[in-house]
């Protein structure tokens, strides 16, 4: 049964799967943060740079495998898989949205 993500996080998670960074990139808010294994990306350009050189030349996608909410969180956990060491490894993603665009993200493994 394929799982049902709130849409900005679907669009996120397709352009992943193609490692398309303006697809990646067009469902985060410009003053969007990630926090990635405790390192923060703040706005878009961040965000950007994150994509070009931690995502793309490792292959690095997301394949959500489950979804819960915890408050006003979308929890999105799931293997990520690439040309890295240790690969797969399973993370999870907590989204928080606003106004049909992805506000937050923290990765945790």
């Amino acid at each position: 049964m394929p799982i049902e993500l709130p849409k900005p996080i679907a669009d996120y998670l397709a352009a992943n799967a193609r490692l398309d960074v303006e697809g990646m990139i067009l469902p985060f808010a410009a003053d969007a943060v990630i926090i990635d294994i405790g390192k923060r990306f703040e706005g878009r350009e961040a965000i950007r740079t994150l994509f070009e050189q931690e995502v793309v030349p490792v292959k690095a996608i997301f394949v959500p495998d489950a979804v819960r909410h915890e408050g006003d969180r979308v929890v999105v956990e799931g293997p990520v898989r690439g040309d890295f060491r240790g690969s797969p490894i399973r993370f999870t993603y907590r989204f928080a949205l606003t106004q049909d665009a992805i506000k937050a993200v923290e990765i945790t493994a």
